[in-house]
């Protein structure tokens, strides 16, 4: 299993919260004088779906708290566990969860802003402000980039270089080419401005000749996709990206059907393999976290 490079010491935290579904606030706060920093919350929520009503999407895992202060929380998500409600629905979400482990908080005053949003598939870090004042903080914060980002993604192939930056600007592909999927991104001349800095951590072989590496990406702007659209641009598309992959027309397909055998010898994994690996402010506390089982079997199989 590969581990992230470290930033910083894990802040630890001297709470701990009880979870019960029997009442409607399954969330209340238990202070210790016993140091502990890392807590799994469970629920019984249904999981989210991907892009249909169907039973497609897999069963997300439940998130972890890696740090906690008054002002923020810091959670590891899970692939597959939607970070915002997209439409009405019971579907479970990492903000609907925080409403709930957060029920105390709230109620007094309290509330839930995801800073550094992940897409569904995508895992790791994620930052929350708990208050308003931490919430604008964050947010110029962001604004000036001082908080760093660091992610861990497989690729297939092995790139000719160690490092490598790329500045390529990005836009909704469908505004300006057709495109069957609307929410593709490609680099277009009309785009945002858009910067990636990658350096390779692992090269890697599976089966007879299978030729993969563990990038890390280090983004400098925050544009959808940016990091899964800039390495395919290079030749070195994530492993299991159903969009900027082997053929977009997969990501068609598993609209139509779910995860199938085919599309698992095409993909060879569930979900893009991207994840969240480390956050930092610039000053102040850093975080970071290791491959999740997933990838890490991935790795060494």
């Amino acid at each position: 299993m590969l581990l992230p490079q470290p930033l910083g010491p894990l802040m630890a935290t001297n709470s701990w919260r009880a979870i019960s579904s029997e009442t409607q606030s399954s969330a209340c706060t238990v202070r210790s004088p016993v140091l502990y920093s890392r807590v799994t919350f469970r629920s019984e929520i249904k999981p989210a779906l991907s892009a249909t009503e169907g039973g497609r999407a897999n069963r997300a895992d439940d998130f972890a708290i890696v740090a906690e202060s008054e002002d923020f929380i810091v959670v590891e998500k899970p692939p597959f566990l939607l970070v915002h409600p997209t439409k009405p629905s019971s579907a479970r979400t990492l903000w609907g969860e925080l409403k709930q482990l957060l029920a105390f908080e709230i109620a007094n005053g309290g509330q839930i802003s995801i800073v550094n949003r992940l897409d569904r598939e995508t895992s790791g870090l994620v930052l929350v402000a708990k208050n308003a004042t931490a919430a604008r903080r964050f947010g110029l914060l962001m604004q000036e980039q001082r908080i760093a980002k660091e992610y861990l993604a497989i690729v297939w192939g092995w790139p000719e270089w160690e490092t490598r930056s790329l500045n390529a600007p990005l836009a909704r592909q469908g505004a300006h080419l057709p495109s069957p999927i609307w929410l593709k991104q490609a680099i277009h001349s009309l785009g945002a401005p858009a910067r990636t800095d990658f350096r390779v951590e692992q090269r890697f072989t599976r089966g007879a000749s299978e030729r993969f590496s563990i990038i890390r990406a280090f983004p400098r702007t925050g544009r959808t996709h940016q990091i899964r659209v800039h390495l395919a641009s290079l030749g070195h598309p994530v492993v299991g990206d159903k969009i900027y992959g082997p053929d977009e027309n997969l990501y068609l397909e598993f609209i139509k059907t779910g995860w199938t055998p085919k599309l698992e010898r095409q993909l060879l994994l569930p979900r893009h393999a991207l994840h969240s690996a480390a956050l930092k402010i610039e000053g102040e506390e850093s975080w970071i976290s290791a491959l999740p089982s997933d990838l890490a079997n991935f790795v060494d199989r």
